[in-house]
């Protein structure tokens, strides 16, 4: 089994972290491999790059030449993911459900805690879409922009645990890591806590094994039906990027792509 784990933001040391973290979690016999799109924000901390990144996204799985027999989404509570899902043929999953999913196997209610408090609505308005606000007793910010999660590790790991135990006041009984730059941290902080700590990476990739192994994926039959045959303007955008030699022919589902970043 061949997981496509995609970082929503250009930063490629990121990337490698979300990697590791995928690796960790999977399955003897699953390959996990990683990427992030050609163009677009080096983090995302709003709408506004929000959709840019779904955009560069599914710019990159349109043109990306290998087959996987899963996509698993590694924003927090960003948009792009049901687009993927008409694009592609094979499951579809991203770490803000899979957390959330996850944490409420765990426990009566669950908290999040992300970067910078801008980002809550965001997730809230993605949990709510997805019918998963109910159990969520509270979504906490840090104040650390996505690129500072990599500066000072320990730091990081400090902050996130105040914020985390400030969830586990308002009643969460679960913490989900919201961010896939957080990946890898779950242990430590679950170690001061003492309740369960979710990294959403982690939980998609399982999930993603399960979909896979059961040889379901994602319904065709009305909402994610594949993307209607018409005329889109520039689309992909990234062949106009590339040096002509680099080009590669779109198509609206897994086939015939071209890569270049972070060795794939």
């Amino acid at each position: 089994m061949r997981i496509l784990v995609m970082n929503p933001n250009t930063t490629a040391s990121m990337t490698a972290a979300i990697r590791a973290t995928a690796t960790a979690a999977a399955a003897p016999g699953t390959e996990i491999i990683a990427t992030e799109p050609l163009w677009g924000p080096e983090s995302i901390e709003g709408h506004f790059e929000g959709y840019l990144s779904a955009a560069a996204v599914l710019d990159r799985l349109a043109t990306l030449d290998m087959s996987f027999d899963a996509l698993v989404m590694a924003g927090f509570g960003e948009p792009g993911r049901e687009g993927a899902q008409e694009l592609l043929d094979v499951p579809v999953l991203d770490i803000t459900e899979s957390a959330a999913q996850m944490a409420m196997m765990l426990g009566h209610a669950y908290g999040i805690v992300t970067t910078l408090d801008r980002a809550v609505p965001q997730i809230q308005d993605r949990l709510l879409t997805a019918g998963l606000l109910q159990r969520c007793a509270a979504v906490r910010g840090t104040g650390l922009g996505v690129l500072e999660l990599e500066r000072d590790v320990e730091r990081t790991v400090e902050v996130i645990i105040e914020a985390a135990r400030e969830a586990v006041r308002a009643g969460a009984e679960v913490i989900c890591l919201g961010c896939g730059g957080m990946a890898g941290l779950q242990e430590k902080v679950a170690a001061a806590l003492g309740v369960p700590v979710v990294d959403g990476v982690a939980a998609a990739v399982k999930f993603a094994e399960a979909v896979v192994g059961l040889g379901l994926t994602t319904s065709t039959g009305r909402s994610f039906a594949p993307p209607r045959p018409k005329v889109i303007g520039s689309w992909p955008l990234s062949t106009h990027l590339r040096p002509s030699a680099e080009r590669a022919q779109s198509s609206p589902r897994n086939t015939e792509f071209s890569a270049q970043t972070s060795g794939i």
